[in-house]
Order: C-alpha cells, then structure tokens, then sequence
C-alpha cells in the first residue's frame, strides 16, 4: 500500500522528492499516505455538502413537504453563521489535543449522524414538524462543522507540505464536484422519482460522512503537547488587530462574501425575467458541480504558487460576472435559456476560488503553533458578517435583485483589491 501511495503522491504532485519545508521530516515520510487520506476523507466530505446542500437541495425538500417559507428561510443562515460563530469557542478545546485529526474525525461523524436525522424527519414528518426537526438538525451539522473547520487546517498543516496542501484541497474538490455532477443529471433526466432520489442523496451523504470520519482517523499525525485552553474565546479576536495580516485577510474575506450570497439574487433576476426552467434543482445543482469540477484542481495548483493572487482573481471574476448579470437584465435578455445559467457557471468558479484560496492562504500564514486561532477568529467574524448580511434580502426586496447584484459586485471589486493587497504567505 505505500508502494502505491507513493506512485499516486509522484503522479499527483509537483516536486515529490522535495525535503520538507514546514513539516517534520517524520511527518514528510508519511505524507504520501497522509495526502491520499485528506483527499479520500475531504472529497467525500464535499461530495456529502453537495447532495446536502441547504440553498438548493433542502430548500426543494422542505418545500416537498410543506414547510413553511418562514423556516426554509432559516436554512442558509442556519447552515453558514451555525458552522463560522462556535469556531472562537470550540477552538479553546481543540488547541488543548496533542492530535486534532479526532476532532475532525468527530466533526465529521456529527455531520454524518445530523444528515441521517433530516433523512428519518423528511420519512416520518411533514408541515412545521418536518420543517422544524431538519433545521434542528442543520443546526446539529453546523456545529460539527464549525469543530470539522477548526481543526481541518492545523491537521493539514502538520501532515502535508506547504507546497501541495492546495492540490490536496484542490484534488477533492473536483472529485466531489464530479459526484454531485451525476447527482444533478439524475435530477434533469428524471430517470427516478425526484423525492426518492433527493431522500436518497440525503442518506448517501450520511454515509459519506461517517466514511469519511474513518478515514481521516488513519491519518499518521505526529502527538504535539496540547495548548492550554485557559484565555481563549472572545480575547483572542484581539488577534484582529494584533496581527495586521490577519485582520486585512479577514477584511479581504468579507468582501468577497458576495460570491457565496449572490446566487440566490441569480435566481430571482431569471425568474422576474421570465426563465422558468433555470429554477429546476436539477439545473441549479449541475451549474454549481460543473463550475466545481472545471475549476477546483486548477484552482489548487495557482494557490500553491499564490494563494493571495487566487484570492484577487477569484474576487474580480466575481465582480465581473455579478456585472455582467446586471447588465443583462438592463438589456432585457437575463430570461433567456442561456444568460443566468452562463452566470450561475462564472460566479461559481469564483467562489471556488475564493474557497481554495482563503484556506490555504490561512494555512500558510497563520502560525504553526497557533492555526487553530486564527482559523477561529478568522470564520468567528465571518459568520458574524453573514447574519450581518441578511439585511440583502430586504434590500432586494424594496429595490429589486439587479440593485443588489450591483453592489454585490462593487463590494466584490473591494475585495479583490484587498485580496491582492496582502503580502504573500
């Protein structure tokens, strides 16, 4: 087995003879092995996001079963703010283990057991009883995301070089974006019953979920004396300021929130247009796993060169699609079959990249002994910008989507300005 390890690592990686950079030579002999778990264990964890996905796939169930529009609002919010806010807090307990890959390995389990509970709400429920346990779940996933996030990338860290933790990102990313590719073309050709189909995703990623948490527990993580847990939760956002390169990469991170918040303004700009068939889950769902499969491994590669210059990019890519939209609209063909799904496409290669970059731009220049932390304080105030940024919605509703497509765009402009700001990591 490391026999094929090591063929898979050479044919994967640039440079696979290269000495250590960052990593302990221990850990350097067991990185082939180690590259292939994180792929295997981050692939299925994003194939598992995927067929789970709140904005389009539990949105449509929940529809399904007639839960009111009050709590299927509540899933994007639930989803995203649930997985950044608890970091600042769960980090304190994961900085005190000398091998966080369980923690990880918890994370994943968690999200794995939460996806099986919406499965048996969405079999036994209906109405409000349906709606409020699978966002009681969502929640559940949330947080074990949030345990997932935070220690993700110290584990990474500490096992694979600098050089090739973007291809390892990367890999997974395409690999799972493939997956859900076949998802969404069982979706569009109607070839099954598109509940039964939806309820079998469901469970699929439970499954993938709990895979995953085996796998990544195989990961050969060298034991570290834990950190202490005394002073760490709200104190540590004083790394904010302390620390000049976190607070502009977090800035950086906050304007670039559009590429995620956008799609749902995509949407409803096609549909005030007239484009019907673009709302279908099948379409929504192939547009974003197309965008992750053609753009994820080149992503991966550019941000092991700069993942600072992916972050820019990806930034006016954005700024460009989202300007793009608007400008459609105004020339009255946004309703046509090509124009929304053209920018769904655009904007999702952007957000991949987004992703990629701020990932492993803050692997690599967050401190080794202190990954955790910034990782914490960098999502804790995110998540603190996405509640912040439920006030879109009613901007869009007393101004239309195309208003706020447009400063969605100026605001991603800002960001990859910042973005190219930065100083290399």
């Amino acid at each position: 087995m490391s026999r094929i390890a090591e063929t898979a690592f050479d044919l994967l990686v640039e440079n696979a003879d290269a000495p250590a950079r960052d990593i302990t030579d221990a850990a350097r002999a067991a990185e082939p092995g180690n590259f292939l778990r994180h792929g295997a264990a981050l692939s299925l964890s994003k194939l598992a996001d995927g067929l789970i996905d709140p904005k389009l796939v539990l949105s449509w169930l929940m529809g399904a079963l007639g839960a009111p529009a009050a709590l299927v609002g509540l899933l994007v919010p639930v989803r995203e703010a649930g997985a950044l806010l608890p970091q600042l807090f769960t980090a304190a307990r994961i900085r005190a283990m000398g091998r966080r890959k369980w923690a990880w390995a918890a994370g994943a389990a968690g999200q794995g057991l939460a996806a099986l509970a919406i499965l048996v709400a969405a079999l036994t429920l209906s109405g409000w009883a349906a709606g409020a346990v699978i966002v009681g779940a969502l929640a559940v996933l949330a947080v074990a995301r949030s345990v997932a996030s935070v220690s993700y990338k110290d584990v990474l860290g500490k096992t694979v070089d600098k050089a090739r933790r973007g291809t390892a990102t990367g890999l997974a990313g395409s690999v799972a974006a493939a997956g859900v590719l076949v998802f969404a073309a069982l979706l569009l050709t109607g070839a099954l019953a598109r509940f039964e189909l939806v309820l079998g995703a469901i469970g699929l990623a439970g499954a993938f979920w709990l895979l995953a948490a085996f796998i990544f527990s195989t990961i050969r993580e060298e034991d570290a004396p834990g950190e202490s847990a005394q002073g760490i939760g709200l104190s540590q956002l004083a790394l904010l300021w302390r620390d000049a390169g976190l607070g502009r990469f977090v800035l950086a991170r906050v304007l670039l929130l559009p590429t995620a918040l956008a799609p749902p303004y995509i949407v409803l700009l096609a549909g005030q247009a007239g484009d019907d068939r673009f709302g279908a889950l099948g379409a929504m769902v192939l547009a974003s796993s197309l965008a992750g499969l053609v753009s994820s491994w080149v992503w991966g590669r550019l941000a092991d060169r700069s993942s600072r210059l992916v972050l820019a990019f990806s930034g006016a890519v954005a700024a460009g699609f989202l300007g793009l939209a608007v400008a459609l609209n105004t020339a009255g063909v946004m309703g046509t079959a090509w124009a929304a799904p053209g920018v769904l496409f655009g904007l999702m290669i952007a957000y991949q990249g987004v992703r990629l970059g701020r990932s492993t731009y803050l692997v690599d220049m967050a401190p080794s002994d202190n990954r955790a932390a910034y990782t914490a304080v960098a999502n804790t105030t995110v998540g603190v910008a996405l509640l912040a940024a439920g006030g879109f919605g009613a901007l869009a509703g007393a101004y239309g989507a195309a208003v706020t497509l447009g400063l969605f765009a100026a605001i991603a402009a800002a960001g990859a300005a910042m973005a190219f700001t930065l100083r290399e990591a």
